[in-house]
């Protein structure tokens, strides 16, 4: 199984940050626009289509407010497993930490998600910083 986490800084207060985050029918609005270009809820399932056009299907597993993390899974093809966790920590010099994790199989696909991831976190980083 492939795993994958990739972290960055952002000058922006960990309350914002998270705000944006814990809105998880609003990625295409609040955390990653351009990135993300829609997104509608199904109940606990995130339908999410990438600026790409690739479209998922995500079930959202939980919103813990106390730890400032989310997590969510996909099940539909081309994945036989893919568990993804975001959150957020005050970073001690100033700002936010944010913390993205992934583990997928097959694990052929790790490097076109691990791309994803990148580019996505630069987004959240633009977006968020622009909102300070």
């Amino acid at each position: 199984m492939a795993s994958i986490r990739k972290t960055v800084h952002i000058d922006a207060p960990p309350g914002q940050v998270w705000d944006a985050l814990r809105d998880v029918g609003a990625l295409h609005t609040r955390l990653v626009p351009g990135f993300v270009t829609d997104t509608r809820m199904e109940g606990n399932t995130r339908v999410v289509t990438f600026g790409n056009g690739a479209v998922v299907r995500e079930h959202i597993v939980g919103v813990d407010e106390e730890r400032r993390r989310v997590a969510w899974a996909i099940v539909d093809a081309p994945f036989r497993h893919y568990s993804g966790v975001a959150w957020v920590e005050p970073d001690i010099n100033g700002g936010s930490h944010f913390v993205w994790t992934v583990d997928l199989l097959p694990d052929e696909l790790a490097g076109q998600i691990e791309s994803m991831m990148s580019t996505g976190l630069q987004v959240i980083k633009q977006t968020q910083e622009a909102r300070r």
